[in-house]
């Protein structure tokens, strides 16, 4: 595995040399440029209905698009004293109005030294996740997204023994829908859990609603030309009985 790890992260930093970063500026040559870079600061970042680092986050974003293939890096760093933190990499094909990404998520530790290359599952701080997505039409902005964890640090399965199994090879959905002013959008949780082992899931523990909300955004004017992006979010995790009202801007 540690080969094959190796593989998919050289692929990825070779094709180098996109979530949540939407809100991105664009300039006038941007059609033009297939590298996009972005800074999103965001009140709070909640990814799939989850809470992470429980204070401001900023997310920084690089991307490379070329012949419907995308290549990037994105990050998130709490403001917060030894706050959350997280890098991941992507690469991802889109074929009219569909899309395959593989995405490498890290979760460096903060509190000690960290191996970046290391993947042993029992100890990496790694999540390799497949997903494939339908993008919606222009006359028809309804975008579905199918996502499973396929190795790394996933919730793990228990033995009858009581012994640690396999991964849960967690999975969410989410469906959306972009309205004239506003993004509705409801994520669920697919795995089902045994409880009674103690197993523990990743996005929840029984299948069911984990992330629903409503989103908009507008831009600010700061200058003749240009403006600042801004995105408010009203999110709710049902199972979790959580609710976040987050905001955020894009540079």
């Amino acid at each position: 595995m540690r080969k094959i790890s190796f593989i998919v992260f050289s692929t990825i930093i070779i094709s180098l040399l996109s979530g949540n970063n939407i809100f991105a500026q664009k300039d006038s040559t941007a059609k033009n440029n297939p590298l996009s870079i972005s800074c999103d600061v965001m009140s709070k970042y909640i990814w799939r209905g989850t809470d992470y680092g429980d204070a401001p986050s900023i997310q920084p974003g690089v991307s490379f698009t070329k012949a419907g293939f995308t290549i990037g890096a994105w990050g998130a760093i709490s403001t917060n004293y030894n706050g959350y933190q997280e890098t991941d990499l992507y690469a991802s094909y889109a074929y009219k109005f569909m899309s395959v990404t593989v995405t490498d998520y890290f979760f460096p530790s903060n509190t000690k030294p960290y191996n970046y290359f290391e993947y042993n599952d029992s100890i990496t701080g790694h999540i390799i996740e497949a997903s494939v997505a339908f993008n919606g039409l222009e006359n028809f902005p309804l975008t579905v997204m199918f996502a499973t964890n396929v190795y790394g640090a996933d919730n793990h399965r228990i033995n009858a023994d009581g012994t640690t199994g396999g991964i849960q090879y967690s999975t969410y959905a989410e469906i959306s829908y972009a309205f004239k002013y506003l993004n509705v959008f409801m994520g669920t949780n697919l795995t089902n859990v045994n409880r009674d082992k103690g197993e523990t899931g990743f996005y929840g523990n029984y299948i069911g609603v984990v992330n629903l909300g409503v989103s908009a955004s507008k831009n600010i004017k700061i200058t003749k030309y240009y403006s600042l992006p801004l995105s408010v979010s009203l999110i709710t995790n049902p199972q979790a009985e959580k609710i976040y009202l987050v905001a955020g801007v894009s540079f």
